[in-house]
């Protein structure tokens, strides 16, 4: 019998129940479920504190962790030598393509100017842009970026995906800054590593044309925050956020009222959909587990 920790309650509903020969704890990130020194796959919760995370060395027997996110910068340095570490890959890019297209037409079509004039009780007739003929990079481009190409394409858009090394139909990292400002949109979908941390910096930003649209579905440290904020409050781009540096977002903080900026709390995964694909994805890999057979979406050197 094979001990799981699962992040809630509802997690073994959520995956239809547990494969044979499994059992299942709930560890939510606080204090250690009795099972600890038997565990030996930890799915650990999305809000669990990065401390809390240090209790993965003192499983004696942890062998797999198994993430519902796609985003694994927040586990690795908790992980223990000899550990296995998968991530979501796939559950939320249909999900996250739907967040994607969804603040780009907003942004382009002005709907949170014409959301203000109704609060304002004001007729506030004007003309918007369209995403048709619009030349959308997409930086970071992988299964979510696969996800999202036809949903733009549908809208008459070309999209342009950048990946850190060039393969087919997807153009290398150092093609990046001839890019920039040939693109009216950006999406950044990389994940957060030492090479792309504040990649979205000054340098970055001016290289983007005038009027352009910045979109971060990936990381907020992939963004230097005050040369985002001088390029808004300049009025020469505009950009819609759904991870920030920091995060939470503070009370006060510039970003809150920022111009030209559609801001959303890291929702561009969440929907039911998408969890319940996340925890089958869990299913599948303990079944693998207690088969013997290679897991899939496994995070190493090369794939992140």
């Amino acid at each position: 019998m094979i001990t799981v920790w699962l992040p809630e309650a509802e997690s073994e509903d959520l995956m239809g129940g547990l494969p044979d020969g499994f059992r299942a704890d709930v560890w939510t990130g606080g204090e250690l479920p009795a099972t600890a020194d038997e565990v030996e796959v930890v799915v650990p919760p999305f809000d669990v504190e990065d401390g809390a995370l240090a209790v993965l060395s003192d499983l004696p027997r942890l062998r797999l962790v198994q993430l519902e996110s796609v985003g694994v910068d927040w586990v690795l340095p908790h992980l223990p030598p000899g550990v296995a570490l998968c991530n979501a890959r796939g559950a939320y890019d249909a999900a996250v393509a739907e967040w994607v297209v969804a603040v780009v037409l907003a942004q382009l079509r002005t709907l949170p100017r014409f959301a203000g004039a109704q609060r304002d009780g004001r007729w506030d007739y004007s003309h918007s842009d369209s995403l048709e003929g619009k030349t959308v990079l997409v930086v970071g481009y992988g299964s979510i970026g696969s996800a999202l190409r036809p949903v733009l394409e549908v809208f008459g858009a070309e999209v342009v995906g950048v990946s850190r090394r060039a393969r087919p139909g997807v153009r290398g990292a150092e093609d990046l800054a001839a890019l920039l400002p040939t693109a009216d949109v950006v999406v950044l979908l990389a994940p957060a590593t030492a090479q792309t941390a504040g990649m979205v910096d000054a340098r970055f930003l001016a290289r983007m044309r005038d009027g352009a649209l910045l979109v971060n579905a990936g990381r907020g440290v992939l963004v230097d925050t005050g040369a985002l904020l001088a390029e808004l409050t300049s009025g020469r781009l505009r950009a819609a956020l759904d991870v920030t540096d920091p995060e939470p977002l503070p009370a006060g903080h510039p970003l809150w009222s920022a111009p030209g900026l559609l801001l959303t709390p890291h929702v561009a995964g969440s929907n039911g959909t998408a969890m319940a694909k996340a925890m089958a994805l869990v299913k599948a890999q303990l079944v693998r587990l207690s088969r013997g057979e290679p897991l899939v979406n496994t995070i190493t050197p090369d794939s992140y």
